[in-house]
C-alpha cells in the first residue's frame, strides 16, 4: 500500500505544479539558484518564475520538509526583504501557494512555502500542529535567514486552515514573528470539533480520510481519531487538543506583540466562527477580524488560483503594513469587517461586541416533549457543500417548518416582522431540559420562515449532556454559530430542536425522550442579536 500512495502523491504534485506554473507564472526566465539548498537543483526543477526553487529544508529533528522559495525578481544580495513563511494546508502539497507567492514576491517579499511534516513528500508523521510542527516553523525561519535575502526584523507567517493554526502557534513560541494572517483556521481545536460536547462526525471523517490518503498519520493521531469517532472521550483527549490550540497561548502572543489578522467563514463546518471571535476578543495586539459567507477555506480558494480575492487582498494589506511599513491605512480602519450572507455588503465595527448592538428575545413559553433517535428533517446540511451553496447562490439548507413531525421536533415561532431583521453575531438559547436517560444530544436550528412556511437555515449548534439524573430538570445554555443574515419583512423566525443530524455523533439512548420547559422563575428564551439601526 505504501508505494502506490507515494506514486499518487508524486504524480499529483507534478500535475498541479505544471498547471499552476503554466498559468500566472508562464513565460518568465528562471532565476539563479538559492544558496544553501540541501539537495541539488536539476534542470527539471527550473520553474520559469523569478526566484522560484524547490528545496529541502531540515525541520525539527532533521525531518526533511519539501519546500519552495520565491524571491523578488532582481534580488542580488545587495538588500534584504521581508520574509513570509507559508506552511501548507491540511493534505495539500507545497505548491498550494505558488500563485500567491508569485504576487507577494512581485510586491517585494521573500516567500518560503513548506509542506507540513507527515504530508506528501515531506518526512515524519502527521502531528496535528503538535510541538514538532511548531518547532518546524522556527527551523524554516532559521533556514530562510541563512539562505535567502530575508530581513530578520521583518518575519511573518500566513496560510489557510492547517497553516493558520500552525502560524498562530508558532507566533506564540517564536518572538521573531512580527505578523500573522490566519485564514480559515482554528483558535480552540477542542471547541471546534467538539462544540457543545458533541463530535463533529463529518469534519472528523473528512480530515482523517484526507490525512490517510495524502500522508502518514502518527500513532497519536491514529489513536485520537479512533477514540474521537468511537466516542471514547476523556480528559487526555481534551488536553491533547488544548496543546494544539492558539487560544491556550494567547498571553504569549500578546506578550510578543505579533500583529494578528483572522479571517474565517460564517458557515465553516470544520472551525466554526464562534471560537475565532472569542480568541479575537482576548488579543491585545494589533488585530483584525474578517468573516465572509462560505465554508471551510472557500473564501480563500479563488486567491489560491491566482484570481482576484477579497480575503487575499486584505491579507496583503495587513502584511504590507506590519512587515513592509506601508502607510495603507489598515491600522486606522475599524478592525472588525463582516460580509453579510444576504446582501453581500461589507460592514465595519470597532470591536466584536459592537456587532450585536441590540438583542430581541423570542420567548419559549410552551412545554415541548420529543422522542430521540429520529431525524425530523431539520439539519445543518452537508459539510462544505451546503455552505458553499449559501455562499455562491444564497441557498442554505431548507426545511418545511409546518411539515416537521412534532413528536420528533420541538418548534417555536416568532410573530411576522414588519421590517427587515438584520441578525448579526451569536444567537443564544436558554431553556430547561429534562431527559429520561442520563445522556443525550440535541441540535438547535434557527430558520428564516417565509409566507409558505419554507425555512432557510440561519444558524445551528449541537449540545450533548452526560451523567444527568433521569427525570431531573437542568438548565441548558447554548450559543448557536455566529452569523450575519437578514430576515426579510413579512417573514418570521423559527427555533427548531431535534436529536439527530448527519453532521454530528449523537448520544441518545434507545427510547429516550427530551422535554423542554419554561417557568416564571427561569423562563426559556432565544436571544437574537440584531444590528443597531
Amino acid at each position: 500500500m505504501g508505494q502506490p500512495r507515494k506514486v499518487l502523491r508524486t504524480t499529483a504534485i507534478g500535475t498541479v505544479s505544471a498547471a499552476l506554473l503554466a498559468g500566472p507564472a508562464a513565460g518568465v526566465a528562471p532565476a539563479a539558484p538559492v544558496a544553501g539548498v540541501t539537495a541539488p537543483i536539476s534542470a527539471e526543477q527550473q520553474t520559469g518564475v523569478p526566484g522560484v526553487r524547490f528545496v529541502d529544508i531540515k525541520g525539527d529533528g532533521g525531518t526533511v520538509l519539501k519546500s519552495n522559495v520565491v524571491t523578488p525578481a532582481g534580488a542580488d544580495g545587495s538588500r534584504t526583504y521581508p520574509v513570509l513563511i507559508l506552511p501548507t494546508s491540511w493534505a495539500l502539497p507545497q505548491i498550494e501557494y505558488l500563485a500567491q507567492a508569485k504576487k507577494l514576491a512581485d510586491a517585494g517579499y521573500v516567500v518560503v512555502t513548506y509542506n507540513a511534516r507527515g504530508f506528501w513528500q515531506s518526512g515524519g508523521y502527521i502531528e496535528v500542529a503538535g510541538p514538532p510542527d511548531i518547532a518546524d516553523a522556527s527551523k524554516v525561519i532559521d533556514w530562510a535567514l541563512a539562505n535567502t535575502p530575508a530581513d530578520p526584523s521583518r518575519i511573518g507567517m500566513a496560510g489557510v486552515s492547517y497553516a493558520a493554526g500552525i502560524s498562530l502557534l508558532a507566533a506564540a513560541h517564536d518572538k521573531r514573528i512580527k505578523a500573522v494572517a490566519a485564514l480559515s483556521g482554528w483558535a480552540d481545536l477542542v471547541d471546534s470539533i467538539y462544540r457543545g460536547r458533541t463530535q463533529n462526525r463529518q469534519a472528523a471523517l473528512l480530515l482523517s480520510g484526507a490525512g490517510y490518503l495524502t500522508g502518514r498519520p502518527s500513532p497519536e493521531f491514529q489513536q485520537f481519531t479512533h477514540d474521537f469517532l468511537g466516542s471514547h472521550l476523556d480528559k487526555e483527549m481534551v488536553d491533547w487538543g488544548k496543546k494544539r490550540s492558539p487560544a491556550a497561548f494567547v498571553d504569549r502572543i500578546n506578550a510578543n506583540g505579533t500583529a494578528v489578522m483572522l479571517g474565517n467563514a460564517w458557515g465553516d463546518t470544520v472551525f466554526p466562527p464562534n471560537q475565532t471571535a472569542d480568541f479575537y476578543e482576548k488579543l491585545t495586539v494589533p488585530k483584525r477580524l474578517e468573516f465572509r459567507p462560505g465554508d471551510h477555506a472557500t473564501p480563500e480558494i479563488g486567491g489560491l488560483l491566482g484570481l482576484p480575492n477579497d480575503t487575499w487582498t486584505s491579507t496583503h494589506r495587513w502584511l504590507d503594513h506590519y512587515l513592509k511599513g506601508d502607510d495603507n491605512g489598515v491600522d486606522r480602519e475599524q478592525p472588525v469587517r463582516l460580509k453579510s450572507r444576504s446582501t453581500g455588503a461589507y460592514e465595519s465595527y470597532p470591536d466584536w461586541k459592537s456587532v450585536a448592538a441590540d438583542r430581541r428575545k423570542l420567548n419559549l413559553d410552551s412545554t415541548k416533549k420529543i422522542w430521540a433517535n429520529v431525524d425530523s428533517g431539520a439539519n445543518g446540511g452537508l459539510i462544505l457543500l451546503s455552505s458553499m451553496l449559501d455562499q455562491f447562490v444564497k441557498l442554505p439548507p431548507i426545511a418545511s417548518i409546518p411539515l416537521l413531525p412534532r413528536p420528533f421536533a420541538a418548534v417555536w415561532q416568532s410573530e411576522r416582522y414588519d421590517s427587515t431583521q438584520q441578525i448579526r453575531g451569536t444567537a443564544k438559547l436558554h431553556t430547561t431540559l429534562t431527559g429520561t436517560k442520563e445522556s443525550g444530544t440535541l441540535v438547535a436550528y434557527l430558520y428564516d420562515v417565509g409566507p409558505l412556511g419554507l425555512g432557510k437555515l440561519v444558524s445551528n449548534a449541537p449540545y450533548t449532556f452526560h451523567d444527568k439524573t433521569p427525570g431531573t430538570p437542568f438548565a441548558v445554555d447554548l450559543e448557536l454559530f455566529s452569523t450575519a443574515y437578514d430576515v426579510p419583512a413579512g417573514h418570521r423566525l423559527a427555533l427548531v430542536v431535534d436529536t439527530v443530524d448527519p453532521l454530528y455523533i449523537e448520544h441518545n439512548p434507545f427510547g429516550a425522550q427530551l422535554t423542554f420547559s419554561s417557568s416564571a422563575a427561569d423562563p426559556s428564551y432565544l436571544s437574537v442579536p440584531l444590528r443597531q439601526k
